[in-house]
């Protein structure tokens, strides 16, 4: 791995946060991600998981969905409310459903057990390779910054903010959830397959499943206020994938 992926500018390690209740689970992948520069903390429960993302502020949390306390879907909900951390939600349960929820709520990917700790690893080093400016979540960059703003019908993207409004109206999405849109708005007009959106977020090396991208722009839409019947925002190019609509 390049030594630059767990270590983002400033020198310190990227920290990871596991949140798994099954001991040798935690201790297998925790030791996989040390072994790759990372640091990183345990913790066995949903409540605790929340405190020490609040204390020790997390760039990574891997996290399982089943948790004494509090479950996964409730730790990433409530995660979302005040971070902007990558997650990966890990489920023991084969059922989508269990997958497509965790999403809903703000994972950015999952995997299912049993899991090779080294696409773990494979994974959380993916998007720590995407750009990592300001989110809608940290203070707005400084004004004297040129800013790269994109104006489509009643939706407004601050590329360099992160800032998404529909007719002044903020809107609050994920890291991915803006990287998605933010992939579609830097290309009106063009039709992106769902290899290409996520070669384009996740990068050419990701390994993964391709609809993961249907979930997110799912939510995308959702926020947005979008119609699925006649979407102004995200379009669906059938048999194909997606393009960005009008936006009127």
């Amino acid at each position: 791995m390049d030594a630059s992926t767990a270590q983002p500018a400033g020198g310190a390690p990227t920290r990871v946060l596991v949140v798994e209740d099954e001991a040798a689970q935690a201790r297998l992948t925790a030791s996989y991600l040390e072994r790759e520069g990372f640091a990183v903390q345990v913790v066995a429960d949903g409540l605790l998981a929340l405190d020490r993302a609040r204390v020790w502020q997390p760039d990574v949390v891997v996290l399982d969905l089943g948790l004494p306390g509090l479950d996964g879907v409730e730790v990433c909900r409530t995660l979302r409310t005040f971070s902007d951390a990558y997650v990966v939600m890990v489920t023991a349960r084969v059922d989508e459903v269990d997958r497509l929820i965790g999403l809903a709520v703000g994972a950015d990917d999952y995997l299912t057990k049993p899991f090779s700790p080294r696409e773990l690893v494979a994974r959380v080093q993916a998007m720590l390779r995407r750009p990592r400016a300001v989110t809608t979540m940290r203070p707005a960059a400084d004004a004297s910054t040129a800013h790269d703003v994109r104006e489509i019908g009643v939706l407004r993207m601050d590329l360099t903010a992160r800032d998404v409004q529909v007719d002044g109206r903020p809107v609050e999405l994920t890291r991915t959830e803006f990287d998605v849109l933010a992939t579609l708005v830097s290309h009106p007009g063009r039709a992106w397959s769902r290899t290409q959106l996520t070669s384009e977020v996740w990068g050419a090396d990701w390994v993964g499943d391709p609809h993961l991208v249907d979930v997110h722009l799912a939510n995308v839409r959702r926020k947005l206020g979008d119609d699925a019947s006649t979407p102004r925002f995200v379009q669906t190019v059938r048999g194909f994938g997606y393009r960005l609509g009008a936006c009127r």
